[in-house]
């Protein structure tokens, strides 16, 4: 066998083993780029931040704080203030991420922006923003953390690029006054729906001027009237999935205030329609034209599945307006739409535009799963947002690589035909992470290292059990 054949198939693949080896130096000049918005005024951290994100993306589980900074060799305290206390600033940190983004050849066209959110179960209600509230995850409602979340795509990349914590309205009572001082609210923040959270990213995405062609959401924005308002008026195109009971009408419907017996006008007002639908009961309408559309290749071959549209009418209180009602059909799984797009946009646009929510989805698994988002343990609200910070910087990190490469080493046309397919996959967060181990090993703990640590552990738990005691003593009378 040829010494050399191995190199060959890695670099058929677009994997130089020079490029991987450097895959460690990569990451500390990516990071050189942002460090300055991870300083605080008073004394420079930011290696900090460097160690918690080559932590988050090198290390397969418990990427808890205390664990990051062991694995990293920074002292335990050193790492909880940095996350937990110090005043540099995430907003600016995320700021700078996004101006590099909006840059990226990548992303000058053809991106979409997707609003979705993502809920962490709690063990208690000492975390900022937790409280029992809805886990889509779980399916129910549970004591969760929710965060919302905006990713950017394009069918080569995508990425999360903000985030907010949302805080339960209770948590602004008279009675959580304490609470929240206590996990660091911020006194300026006042109650916000998730929509309105949502609207707030999406300006701030708009000010820092990154370009995409569209928003696209998932039910619970999509139904919410004034956010699909919002975004209308600030010329956004929109797809927004619905319930399947939306009302909806064929004709414009109008809304009068009839007279009352005395001859006074009602201040109830009045809908006046030929007909009014919910949306499943036009699944099967002669309104409706029927078109099978190739979307994108995925692991399972070409993703192809059914669309139809018509113009329909929606009130937002008494105002009525035009929209898209846009029915995507995928086996047994039906998704209602709503979308502002204009009246000469192609259905097959629509439809793959629509079709981008899959990669939000995609990037809240990687969050979790290859990211360590839902092992992060912290009760302040700056904790949550110093990781929300340092995630998405990992995040572009991955994304940024795998571009890079693409540009740089081109794969050999040949495996197209020797595995009989059209496209071949690109890299996963997994596959990244993995060669950065690889380049970038963790250290292995000396037996007394790992003996240090267990001690520590076993001291720590004896220290709990003694406050827990002295709590349960009864005094003497």
């Amino acid at each position: 066998m040829d010494c050399n054949e191995p190199i060959t198939k890695f670099e058929q693949w677009g994997l130089p083993l020079e490029e991987i080896n450097r895959l460690g130096q990569h990451l500390r000049c990516f990071y050189d780029r942002f460090c300055a918005y991870i300083r605080p005024k008073t004394q420079d951290t930011s290696e900090y931040g460097y160690c918690y994100v080559s932590g988050l993306l090198r290390m397969e589980a418990k990427r808890t704080m205390a664990n990051i900074s062991r694995k990293t060799n920074v002292p335990i305290q050193n790492m909880q203030h940095f996350m937990s206390n110090s005043p540099w600033s995430a907003r600016s940190l995320i700021g700078a991420i996004q101006d590099e983004i909006q840059q990226h050849p990548e992303f000058r066209a053809g991106a979409m922006l997707i609003l979705d959110e993502s809920a962490e179960e709690k063990a208690g209600d000492h975390s900022a923003g937790a409280g029992r509230q809805y886990n889509g995850r779980l399916g129910k409602v549970e004591m969760s953390q929710v965060g919302v979340f905006l990713s950017l795509a394009t069918p080569r990349a995508h990425t999360w690029i903000d985030g907010e914590l949302y805080l339960p309205e209770h948590w602004f009572g008279d009675g959580y006054a304490e609470r929240r001082k206590k996990v660091g609210i911020p006194e300026e923040r006042s109650f916000q729906t998730k929509p309105e959270l949502g609207w707030q990213m999406i300006q701030r995405v708009q000010a820092n001027q990154i370009p995409f062609e569209a928003v696209v959401m998932d039910d619970l924005y999509g139904r919410n009237n004034m956010l699909r308002q919002r975004l209308d008026q600030a010329g956004i195109e929109y797809y927004g999935d619905i319930p399947a009971n939306t009302v909806v009408y064929l004709d414009k419907p109008r809304v009068i205030y009839p007279k009352t017996r005395r001859g006074k006008r009602s201040k109830r007002p009045r809908i006046v329609a030929k007909r009014r639908y919910e949306a499943r009961q036009l699944l099967h309408h002669p309104v409706l034209e029927w078109f099978t559309i190739i979307l994108r290749p995925s692991e399972r071959g070409m993703l192809t599945a059914q669309f139809a549209r018509c113009r329909v009418w929606t009130l937002h209180g008494t105002q009525s307006r035009q929209e898209w009602l846009l029915i995507r059909r995928e086996g047994q799984q039906i998704t209602y739409v709503l979308s502002n797009a204009s009246v000469d946009t192609s259905l097959k646009t629509m439809a793959w535009r629509k079709s981008h929510r899959y990669f939000v989805e995609r990037d809240n698994q990687d969050g979790k799963s290859e990211l360590g988002w839902d092992e992060f343990q912290a009760i302040k609200y700056l904790a949550w947002e110093h990781q929300l910070a340092l995630t998405i910087l990992a995040s572009w990190f991955i994304a940024d690589t795998r571009l890079d490469w693409m540009a740089r080493y081109e794969r050999d046309p040949a495996l197209l035909e020797q595995y009989e397919v059209d496209v071949l996959p690109m890299l996963s967060v997994a596959n990244v992470r993995e060669l950065l181990r690889a380049a970038m090993p963790l250290p292995q703990l000396s037996t007394q290292e790992a003996t240090t640590l267990v001690v520590e552990h076993l001291v720590n738990r004896t220290r709990s059990r003694r406050s827990r005691l002295r709590q349960q003593r009864v005094p003497q009378t």
